[in-house]
């Protein structure tokens, strides 16, 4: 058996990205490329927090472009303003493809199971199956969840910007409710503290989330959630797509992630006959409940 653990830098699909190579090459399940979510995170404290339990297989980390280690967008040959859901996934297949790769098991968090999914459904001859956790696929209604909680937790009445912003949008043009829901939602509480009081169980998890990324020294992220905003992103609904990905897919949810449950993950169930597993969790279940999560993601690789 060989083992490598290497980390590279390699000019790919005209990005500097960065990745990391664990595991057994001769692993008999198929590799995993784990998509972290953000958008503009990293995969540092995924594989700091629960790359151990994943030693036995063949993993790729991915830093995807702009994020984390990987060069800035301003550095690739797209430039910040074409970054879209259709360059990840075009910087996956390159991954793959560089690395000589067969069938691969896309795994992605949050908002990386976007990228996940649309790997699939653009390569299902390259996709043995699909694991997303927490996902996020329906950025309008996460908006107006996102609006409701910080409507809540400022004690005042739900307003959804959405009716009167069709009623006013001239014909033809398209009506950016998305963007208006998260605008609302953030005028009435800072978004880091909505999104840390959706998606952590407690405050122990989110410290211990914030303590493995002051390990990592990795920060940013910015510029590639304004590059995806400036792109449409909060008016994205990915539902129409997820009967035509066509590989099995694997749910992993956190029944404390307001952000992605039960809503997100309804559509996969209800759209894409995905496998749901819920678990006693919140965004990040590796930190909630390692050994819960490690069981349904071996059951979620292998079944």
């Amino acid at each position: 058996m060989t083992w490598s653990d290497d980390a590279f830098e390699e000019r790919l699909n005209g990005a500097d990205l960065y990745f990391e190579v664990t595991g057994p090459e001769d692993a008999e399940t198929p590799p995993i490329i784990y998509l972290h979510g953000g958008p503009g995170y990293n995969s540092y404290s995924f594989r700091a927090l629960f790359g151990e339990r994943l030693e036995h297989r063949r993993v790729i980390y991915l830093d995807q472009r702009g994020s984390g280690r990987s060069g800035p967008l301003e550095d690739t040959e797209q430039g910040d303003a074409a970054l879209d859901l259709d360059t990840l996934v075009a910087d996956v297949e390159a991954l793959r493809d560089h690395l000589d790769l067969g069938p691969i098991i896309p795994l992605g968090h949050g908002f990386g199971a976007l990228v996940a999914l649309e790997y699939a459904r653009r390569h299902p001859q390259t996709t043995a199956r699909v694991v997303v956790v927490n996902p996020w696929v329906h950025f309008p209604e996460l908006a107006l969840t996102l609006l409701a909680e910080a409507s809540a937790r400022r004690k005042v009445t739900l307003n959804d910007p959405a009716d009167d912003l069709r009623a006013n949008t001239p014909e033809g043009d398209y009506p950016a409710v998305g963007n208006a829901r998260v605008e609302a939602a953030f005028e009435l509480l800072n978004g880091r503290d909505l999104l840390n009081a959706m998606q952590f169980k407690d405050a122990p998890s989110r410290m211990h989330l914030e303590f493995a990324d002051a390990g990592g020294q990795l920060a940013g992220g910015g510029e590639v959630q304004e590059a995806l905003v400036y792109q449409g992103m909060w008016e994205f609904e990915y539902t129409p797509f997820l009967q035509e990905v066509g590989r099995p897919i694997f749910v992993i949810a956190g029944a404390h992630d307001r952000t992605s449950y039960p809503e997100q993950v309804g559509w996969l169930a209800d759209l894409a006959d995905a496998d749901v597993t819920v678990l006693d969790a919140g965004h990040y279940p590796w930190i909630d409940d390692e050994e819960a999560f490690a069981e349904a993601l071996e059951e979620a690789l292998t079944r």
